[in-house]
């Protein structure tokens, strides 16, 4: 079985604020000695952050579930609560982020070290010392700490390559590969594919250097999930060249020309913009019979793609992986090439977006009302869910200043306009209350 995870999805959750504290001073010779509740501390957030040792995301396969510790509770004396610690989740580089209800980018991470806060945890509950005034200078009043953010995110691993080897299966990617770098890629008389990207750092003599990978075999109907389908196609989005490795010997009865316009198309249906990436056709197999003849077939197909005699000429590098034959001239023209080609933007066109964001929208609704089979009413919506969760149905002032909080945000006017009458029961999550009129 392999041992490759390149896409999970996980449920992430921030630590809750720690809730505040009503509590007073209570020293002998000091009467009336005031609030002396403490705050409570900070939720811990739950961050993302990319660590180059990590080459799948095998670790999410049975572990999907993170969540960050909440905040110590306010204490007694004016103390405040300690703030929970980050949970740090660490993710291969080369790792997209989405969310999995909105499918929105929430990030695209590639350099060691990078993080990403994709839970903020939440602030701790004011204790009684800060509402404290002059007409109430003893106030039983507290709030309880904000809920953490709560999410379930996509991650997705693009491996990070500057050079991808493309091709059908037994083509001799696997093995160019091993010869070209110290990778070790699984190699068999199987007709068969790799099934897993396979990574090595290329050596040239003149110091230059490139990563290169061997990525699992087409198949004609890839991009429309046939065989392997996508679980290919994202792992070559990142590269900046494409060595299009072709069985030139042509002894798996298919044709080496056929063979090209089929993965190119395949690439082309996946994302247009792969065809924009420099192509360096490599014609392997050359010390099998019937190659050398099969190659010029091969060129002279090709000139009659090109749509003018101006146009520039497809490099074609013939090589024998087993052999070891013209193997060093196709490296120093993919470095050549490399020098030249700047990365492409995988998500120009798209917005990533905030993954924490507290600023007041102004068309956003506040609440909405619903009408339960029971005719009783029920309040929804972040903001009122949010005040529910931190107030303290514990003290009685807390309670009144819940009950003013919902007037001013126009519940009252809101559920009049719908027609509930004095005594008609509202329902805030697993809290109940009667309308007064």
């Amino acid at each position: 079985m392999s041992m490759f995870l390149d896409s999970a999805v996980i449920e992430v959750k921030a630590g809750k604020g720690g809730d505040g504290m009503v509590a007073f001073r209570r020293e002998k010779y000091v009467p009336d000695g005031g609030p002396a509740g403490g705050d409570g501390g900070r939720g811990g957030d739950v961050i993302l952050v990319v660590d180059e040792g990590l080459r799948t995301l095998m670790d999410f396969r049975y572990n999907r579930h993170f969540k960050a510790k909440a905040g110590e509770n306010g204490m007694s004396k004016g103390m405040h609560g300690r703030g929970a610690e980050d949970r740090i989740v660490r993710i291969p580089p080369g790792t997209t982020i989405r969310d999995a209800q909105t499918g929105k980018l929430l990030g695209d991470l590639t350099k060691n070290g990078e993080e990403l806060v994709i839970a903020k945890g939440g602030r701790g509950g004011r204790g009684n010392t800060r509402f404290a005034t002059p007409k109430n200078p003893a106030p039983e009043l507290a709030e309880n700490g904000e809920p953490g953010q709560e999410r379930k995110i996509e991650l997705e691993l693009k491996v990070l390559a500057d050079v991808g080897l493309v091709g059908f299966p037994s083509v001799g990617k696997s093995t160019l590969l091993s010869v070209i770098s110290a990778a070790r890629p699984k190699i068999a008389a199987y007709h068969f594919t790799t099934l897993v990207p396979n990574l090595g750092m290329v050596q040239l003599k003149d110091g230059r250097s490139f990563v290169a990978a061997d990525l699992p075999g087409l198949i004609e109907g890839a991009s429309q999930g046939v065989g392997l389908g996508t679980q290919f196609l994202r792992h070559i989005e990142r590269t900046r060249v494409i060595l299009h490795v072709i069985d030139m010997s042509g002894m798996e009865g298919r044709d080496p020309f056929e063979d090209y316009l089929a993965i190119n198309k395949e690439l082309e249906a996946h994302n247009l913009r792969l065809l924009e990436r420099p192509q360096i056709i490599v014609a392997n197999k050359m010390d099998m019979p019937e190659s050398e003849e099969n190659l010029k077939a091969f060129k002279k197909k090709l000139q009659q793609l090109k749509a003018d005699e101006f146009a520039d000429d497809v490099p074609i590098f013939a090589i024998s992986g087993i052999a070891h034959q013209g193997i060093e001239n196709l490296l120093a023209k993919t470095a050549d090439v490399l020098e030249e080609t700047p990365e492409f933007p995988l998500y120009e066109d798209e917005e990533i977006e905030d993954v924490v964001y507290y600023g007041f929208t102004p068309d956003e609704k506040q609440f909405d009302i619903k009408r339960l089979p029971d005719a009783s009413w029920e309040l929804v919506g972040r903001d009122i869910e949010k005040l529910f969760a931190m107030t303290n149905f514990a003290h009685d002032e807390t309670i009144m200043r819940f009950a003013r909080q919902l007037r001013s945000m126009g519940v009252d006017e809101a559920l009049r306009a719908r027609g509930a009458k004095d005594g008609d029961i509202v329902h805030i999550g697993s809290f109940e209350f009667e309308f007064v009129d």
